[in-house]
């Protein structure tokens, strides 16, 4: 059965010490409150569980929901917070952009990254950062790869070359390309 799109929706945090079970566990909640988890994102970091996500739902499911949520966090050992929330208002129109940078990991690069498009106006969207050790060397490296919202009245050639300047400039490899899909 398909839901009709809310105008209201829970973001829901969470995070506890990883198990099998937990995704089911919790997701089963959810939809005996009669909600939908329409966007998620759940990692595994170190040997913690974090999730993030937008539940939407009839506003007495979500109120039913939120009722449930603090006895769900305690039975599956997860902190959770909650809050309600509407849909992103745009308020101008923006092209997604996909940036991948791999660099010698040392501290301060999403920092960097994120001033260098912060003072341009644009939006980071979503982001993800890994660090691993090189092949045969074992040299620590880091790695990002984010969605962000140029702005359309943004020249694209001149925000590449300046990016691509930037990178060189702390010696970070990186792209800058449409996002796809």
């Amino acid at each position: 059965m398909t839901q009709q799109p809310s105008s209201e929706s829970l973001v829901i945090t969470a995070s506890g010490e990883d198990r099998i079970g937990l995704v089911e566990k919790f997701s089963a909640r959810i939809t005996d409150a009669g909600c939908n988890i329409e966007e998620s994102r759940m990692a595994v970091l170190g040997g913690q569980f974090a999730l993030v996500m937008r539940v939407a739902g009839a506003w007495s499911a979500l109120s039913k929901l939120e009722g449930q949520l603090a006895s769900a966090g305690r039975e599956l050992g997860l902190s959770i917070v909650h809050t309600r929330t509407r849909e992103k208002a745009r308020t101008a129109a923006a092209i997604p952009y996909h940036v991948d940078v791999v660099a010698l990991d040392h501290p301060g690069i999403v920092h960097s990254l994120a001033s260098f498009f912060s003072k341009r106006g644009i939006s980071i969207e979503e982001m993800q950062t890994d660090t691993y050790p090189a092949p045969h060397t074992g040299t620590p490296m880091f790695s990002v790869g984010m969605t962000v919202a140029v702005p359309a009245d943004v020249h694209i050639p001149t925000l590449r070359g300046d990016f691509l300047a930037y990178c060189d400039d702390l010696n970070l490899d990186a792209t800058l390309e449409p996002a796809r899909g």
